[in-house]
């Protein structure tokens, strides 16, 4: 009797402990995201794209995976995979300095000189290879290097002018789609075959000796391009001080508005130069200068606008400077997210094979990659540039994580992306035990434009492609990033 007894209790507690079981199990990852997304509004209000697979491309989970997304900076995943492709780990950038002829006896050169820009994006203070503890110097030794040559060389005199020549690629600095406002600063700066610190100079202001008083304005360096008119004055100490900036369209007028406190700590901003050839052409005549070599007839540019040959006789080369190698390039254009590197990639891939290059045949090159080797349809992307600035630029969440699978084990692809917790765009998100170093991808921003996508090393399904893209949200881009975190998160639990 005891025994029926036990025995139709334990039958009794089965459906109890089945029940109990069942509330352990964790929710579905479908139930997790839709939680995620109601409990986080920029999420909720946004039109969002998500799509995750295994490395055979086996779906793990997708929204929205065929939808076009203005992708922001993800589109540097497609440009830097291109270059990477197509002009290899090892690919170096040059940039030479030619002549007619070489120095006479009395080390003249009775001509011009010309500073020929081969797209090298190195010729700055930045460290190769990247680190993050060493991003950026307001020096370019690359350029100091070729004026030591050149001064090597024998040159005493130059009796013509330091000609910036960047006809490597067409003219055509801003991609369509830029805002307006974009080509001000160090992040739209335009692009050119021949490049110097990014194409970019620093502006400082510094408070006056006391409140009522004009402030100081510096620009380093200060090669002559810009033309800057300071309106700033000096507010009291401990005041909240407001600085704005604005060149009006087709001028080189640098209008410097607003106060600084008394006291406080200048203002720094970087901002993009008007015209990189004759930047570089007139940075080289300094660094000449400082060795005792003078320069004749002002700087001047070579531009190309058409198909039209570019300079002239150049057979004697007096200086030539090699980039670190393309694998050493790569990380600072996706860890750091910068724009005009990727611009500068397209366009030297679309030189391979034709006298120049330009973002045209860049394109052209990049949609014949997508359709040929990574199976994208030419109808799922609409490329306009190759940095991700242009609003015109979309893409789906499909075409990405089908280009993020393709890639993963090319040499030297996995290490250009940021690591989360730990450098690059990344260095501040992802932090601790669940996540961090566990997720490589790239970010991506614009105003109402958030993303991420690259790899995530799941501790049972191994490594996952992932995207995540969020447009048309209002609210803080914080909160957009910290929602598409939760969401990369829950593909763990």
């Amino acid at each position: 009797m005891l025994r029926k007894i036990l025995i139709f209790g334990l039958v009794g507690l089965l459906p109890v402990m089945a029940a109990e079981k069942k509330k352990k199990k964790p929710a579905a990852l479908a139930d997790r995201v839709d939680k995620i997304i109601a409990e986080t509004p920029t999420l909720a209000r946004g039109h969002l794209g998500v799509r995750v697979t295994d490395l055979s491309g086996k779906v793990v989970f997708e929204r929205n995976a065929r939808s076009w997304f203005v992708p922001a900076s993800n589109t540097k995943l497609y440009s830097t995979s291109l270059a990477l492709t197509r002009l290899g780990p090892d690919f170096r950038f040059v940039t030479r300095v030619r002549a007619a002829g070489g120095p006479d006896g009395d080390g003249v050169i009775r001509g011009d000189v010309r500073l020929v820009g081969g797209g090298d994006p190195s010729l700055s203070g930045r460290t190769y290879p990247y680190d993050k503890e060493k991003e950026w110097a307001d020096v370019a030794p690359g350029m100091e290097e070729l004026a030591d040559q050149i001064a090597r060389s024998g040159v005493k005199r130059i009796e013509g002018a330091i000609v910036g020549d960047d006809s490597a690629y067409l003219w055509e600095p801003y991609p369509d789609g830029w805002s307006i406002d974009d080509p001000l600063y160090e992040y739209g700066a335009p692009v050119s075959a021949l490049t110097l610190n990014d194409n970019a100079f620093r502006l400082e202001v510094r408070p006056g000796a006391e409140a009522g008083t004009a402030a100081e304005v510096y620009l380093y360096p200060d090669v002559g391009q810009v033309t800057v008119i300071p309106l700033v004055e000096t507010a009291a100490a401990g005041a909240r001080g407001r600085i704005r900036l604005e060149r009006l369209a087709h001028t080189n007028e640098l209008r410097v508005y607003g106060t600084i406190a008394a006291g406080a700590k200048p203002y720094s901003a970087l901002l993009g130069v008007p015209d990189p050839a004759l930047y570089a052409a007139q940075a080289l005549v300094d660094a000449l200068g400082r060795r005792g070599i003078s320069v004749r007839e002002p700087a001047r540019v070579l531009h190309r606008t058409g198909t039209e040959e570019a300079g002239g006789d150049s057979s004697v080369v007096l200086g030539e400077r090699q980039s670190p190698r393309l694998a050493e390039l790569l990380p600072v254009v996706n860890k750091v997210s910068q724009n005009l590197h990727a611009e500068l990639l397209l366009r030297e891939v679309g030189r391979i094979g034709k006298t120049f290059g330009s973002r045209e045949a860049g394109l052209e090159a990049l949609g014949a990659f997508l359709q040929g080797e990574v199976g994208v349809a030419k109808e799922d992307v609409n490329f306009v540039d190759g940095s991700g600035m242009s609003r015109l630029t979309l893409l789906t969440p499909e075409s990405t994580t089908k280009l993020l699978a393709l890639m993963v084990g090319r040499p030297g692809w996995i290490e250009s992306l940021p690591v989360g917790g730990e450098d690059g765009t990344l260095g501040r998100r992802f932090k601790g035990e669940a996540l961090q170093g566990k997720v490589r991808a790239k970010t991506g921003s614009l105003s109402h434009v958030s993303a991420l996508g690259g790899y995530l090393e799941h501790p049972r399904l191994g490594r996952l492609v992932f995207t995540v893209v969020l447009n048309n949200y209002s609210g803080l881009t914080a909160d957009a990033r910290a929602g598409i975190d939760k969401l990369v998160g829950a593909l763990l639990e």
